[in-house]
């Protein structure tokens, strides 16, 4: 294989003759062969935008050649619409902080500029990663940078999927807004309810998520950019972090504010921190509903069966007929992850020191890969499931009108004592309430049709 020599400060090593990435991208290659997965697209995506605005702004401020410019300004452009991609070889798991990612990039941005002009790749007395691609950056503000920028676009697309889940459970409460049933508390009998009055409830309990994801959100747009190596800014102009975040925000189609503190912006990551939490959050209660629907959907025969779900695909590779909640045991094990991925976020934050968390690469991974997966789960879950469960109404209206919750109602008028001695009676003998309350007191049909309907009882 034909390779050229690089150097750098540990000394020289041959390089792939071909390769975009150089030596220390090599360096990092071998050193760290943990996953066999590389950069993230959508970090390599927000870090070519980081790129491309420094370039920028250091030729508006006079720093950088135009000339030079110009082209990190094409071949970010470049790598922003996925090209060059096998180029960038480091392992999500990596040295601290992110410098092997921000080094990938600036070499490739180099040699790619190189190969352009017709120059040998490696010859960074002319193109240099360190002194043109890197320019008024240092890993410490580019890294969070680049985190928050593929968050908030990744978010777009997660709210948009996170809309879906939520407007079918609304649509679904319509669809059920005659059908009664037995709420359960504890797993046993309760008071009527009906299934519109639960998919709502579905309904609003993400939405209230929703708003609070929404604001998490918010908090990863100020920008600590700008801050150098630790938050002092050395090495940029004065007027570099309140251009950046204007390039950025135009190169991203998404709004940027400035960080009030440079300094806090890379000694604590907490704001992924809060977006985690609120992905979580969003992740329990979808894994939480999930359980619900396969709880309500067991059977057919021998479960509650009070709704049914539309099938999907064969359920057992041995009983003919078998039709499981497949979708919604996905949407679980998604859910799961989430929560695994909010764990290694929280460790990041607690075991950084000093003036850098050195964990964002895991940070980035993590939070990114959650987002990802519970979008397309909850998009999943609202178009295969939620859109074509039916209400099994032989057995809701069984429920509704066999549930000891119907006793309830009768506490005003016989007190409570007297109705629990009624239903230990119900039990006991296996009569119907009705039935007994004829037997038992002055009671009249219609009077106690009146007392006893679910319907009314569910304040509807």
């Amino acid at each position: 294989m034909s390779t050229r020599t690089e150097h750098d400060s540990l000394w020289e090593r041959q390089i792939p003759a071909d390769a975009l990435h150089g030596i220390q991208s090599l360096r990092a290659q071998e050193n760290f062969p943990i996953s066999g997965q590389t950069l993230l697209s959508e970090i390599i995506r927000a870090y070519a935008i980081l790129k491309k605005s420094a370039a920028e702004v250091n030729a508006w401020l006079g720093k950088l050649d135009q000339s030079i410019a110009d082209d990190i300004t094409k071949v970010c452009d470049e790598i922003i619409t996925r090209q060059h991609s096998e180029h960038f070889v480091v392992d999500v798991y990596q040295a601290g902080a992110g410098t092997s990612t921000n080094m990938n990039l600036n070499e490739v941005i180099a040699n790619r500029i190189l190969e352009k002009r017709g120059q040998p790749k490696g010859s960074y007395d002319i193109i240099s990663p360190n002194d043109h691609i890197n320019m008024s950056q240092s890993t410490n503000d580019t890294y969070p940078t680049v985190m928050r920028i593929a968050l908030v676009a990744e978010s777009n697309k997660f709210i948009s999927q996170f809309q879906i889940l939520i407007e079918n459970f609304q649509k679904k409460s319509q669809d059920f807004s005659d059908v009664l049933t037995s709420a359960r508390t504890h797993l046993q009998d309760a008071v009527p309810i009906t299934l519109e009055q639960e998919f709502q409830w579905y309904s609003d309990t993400l939405s209230a998520l929703l708003e609070r994801y929404r604001h998490a959100v918010d908090e990863l747009r100020m920008l600590g950019i700008g801050g150098s190596a630790a938050g002092t800014g050395i090495n940029t102009h004065e007027k570099y972090h309140m251009l950046m975040i204007a390039a950025i925000s135009a190169h991203s189609g998404n709004t940027f504010t400035q960080c009030p503190n440079l300094i806090e912006s890379m000694q604590s990551q907490r704001q992924i921190g809060e977006y985690m939490w609120a992905l979580n959050q969003i992740a329990t209660e979808v894994w939480r509903i999930a359980n619900d629907l396969r709880l309500l959907s067991s059977g057919p025969h021998t479960g509650i069966s009070e709704i049914i779900l539309p099938p999907v695909q064969p359920g057992s590779s041995i009983m003919p007929g078998k039709v499981n909640p497949s979708i919604l045991e996905c949407v679980n094990m998604v859910c799961f992850r989430v929560g695994w991925a909010d764990s290694a976020v929280r460790q990041c934050l607690a075991w950084w020191q000093l003036n850098l968390n050195v964990f964002m690469p895991l940070m980035a991974l993590e939070s990114l890969t959650a987002t990802q997966i519970l979008g397309n789960a909850c998009q999943m879950m609202a178009e295969k499931c939620i859109d074509g469960i039916q209400a099994h109404m032989k057995m809701t209206e069984k429920y509704a009108y066999e549930s000891n919750g119907l006793f309830t109602a009768l506490n005003p008028i016989l007190w409570y004592q007297k109705v629990s001695e009624l239903v230990k009676q119900k039990e006991r003998t296996g009569k119907s309430v009705k039935e007994l309350l004829l037997e038992l007191w002055d009671m009249s049909e219609s009077e106690i049709d009146q007392l006893l309907d679910p319907k009314k009882l569910t304040n509807i």
